[in-house]
């Protein structure tokens, strides 16, 4: 399952995270980088693959930026058009996007 959360701003910011990676925390010391994938910024609406790609488009046509967390909403990222491969990192496993668009 994928959480989504629209968060208003001067300009929209939309947090995708797969559900069970929400609360926790991934550290990579070796790349001295960390991922923080908390629920105050991603627990959102619980959706499906196809209602994420949807609303992703429908944000991206709004000229939102987007931070993306897990495999799951990774790949729904990915059909939606909003990243591309080259723009993933992974952080302890965990593939991680920031599209501004």
């Amino acid at each position: 399952m994928i959480k989504i959360k629209i968060h208003e701003a001067y300009r929209k910011v939309v947090s995708v995270a797969d559900a069970e990676l929400i609360g926790k925390k991934f550290v990579d010391e070796k790349k001295n980088m960390q991922l923080d994938v908390k629920e105050s910024f991603y627990d959102g609406e619980s959706v499906d693959e196809p209602k994420a790609i949807k609303i992703i488009k429908a944000e991206a046509a709004d000229d939102a930026t987007f931070n993306i967390v897990g495999e799951e909403s990774m790949q729904a990222a990915l059909k939606a058009g909003i990243v591309g491969k080259n723009g993933v990192i992974k952080i302890k496993g965990i593939p991680h996007a920031m599209g501004l668009l």
